[in-house]
Parts: C-alpha cells; structure tokens; sequence
C-alpha cells in the first residue's frame, strides 16, 4: 500500500513538473525568436524603385475630397437651402460635371429635437432639397441616391445650440 502510495506521490510531482518545464519552453523558444526578427533591417529599394514607386501612387483628388468634407447646414425645422448652402452645392456641381462617372448619396440630418418619425422625414427633405438643387444645376439625378438617418448619427454629440446646427445638415458620400 505504501508502494502505491509513493508512486502516486512521485507522479503527481512529476507530471506538474513536466507539464511547468514544457510550457517554460515554448516561451523560451518565442522569445529568442523575437530578437531575431529584429535584428534583421528592412531592405530599402534602391533609388531607381524608389522613384517607380512615387509615380505609381495615384495623386489624390483634392476636390474629391472637398465634396466628402463639406456638408451644408439647415435652420431649426427647415429643409430650404440656405444661401451659404446654395453655394456649396454650386461647387459641388461643378466638380460634379468635370467627373461625370461619379455617383454619390446625400445623407439628411437632423439634430436631436423631434421625434424619431418627423427627423426622419426632415431629414428626408433635407437630402431631396439638395438633390433638387444638383439636377437643376444639370446634375443627371440617376447618380443621385438620398437617404435620411434623422437624429440618428450626430456628428457633434452635445446638447446646446452649437451642437444642434452641426448635427443639422446634409453629408455627401461618394459611392
């Protein structure tokens, strides 16, 4: 009985020791992996691939990105455009004209004053008012889409007037 007593004894420190100098082990091998890698430099591309590279990168169209950026901004409970509105969007069809492929959603916002239902038809008017004023501008209004998310997403999270006129507003996403 004693026999058995010790074997067990001796298993149940072996195999805890075991299983301690195994796990040790994969950690051990990690790590001298580690400064291995970086000891290894990046090879830089030579002078001649550096400048292939430079001229393969599309140069991005800054008014591309103006149309994404600048969004027009509404009065409390109107959907009319304001003129600074009007003026944007005038920008917008001229850029719109020389990149006749580009089609785009116009976005209506609204702030958080209202229910759900009428700043979601607020914001609807929103983004029909804008579209409105694109295809009378000569916009083809096929590469228009609109869609209104109401209250749904502010981009300025507040409660106060300052807050509120940001969140009012109509955002352009090219598609």
């Amino acid at each position: 009985m004693q026999k058995k007593l010790g074997i067990v004894l001796a298993l149940l420190l072996v195999i805890p020791g075991l299983m301690f100098t195994v796990s040790c082990q994969k950690k051990t091998v990690a790590i001298a992996k580690e400064p291995v890698m970086e000891e290894a430099p990046p090879e830089e591309p030579m002078e001649e691939e550096k400048e292939a590279v430079i001229e393969e990168e599309p140069v991005p169209d800054k008014m591309a990105e103006l149309f994404v950026q600048e969004d027009i901004h509404f009065e409390f409970d109107k959907s009319t455009l304001t003129p600074t509105a009007q003026d944007i969007l005038s920008r917008k069809g001229e850029w719109l004209r020389e990149n006749p492929d580009v089609s785009f959603t116009i976005e209506g916002h609204c702030d958080e004053r209202g229910t759900n239902e009428y700043n979601l038809a607020l914001g609807d008017r929103r983004a029909e008012s804008a579209k409105a004023f694109l295809v009378d501008l000569g916009i083809d209004a096929s590469r228009i889409t609109t869609i209104s998310y109401g209250e749904e997403r502010p981009v300025d999270p507040g409660h106060n007037e300052e807050a509120w006129a940001q969140n009012r507003r109509d955002h352009f996403v090219i598609d």
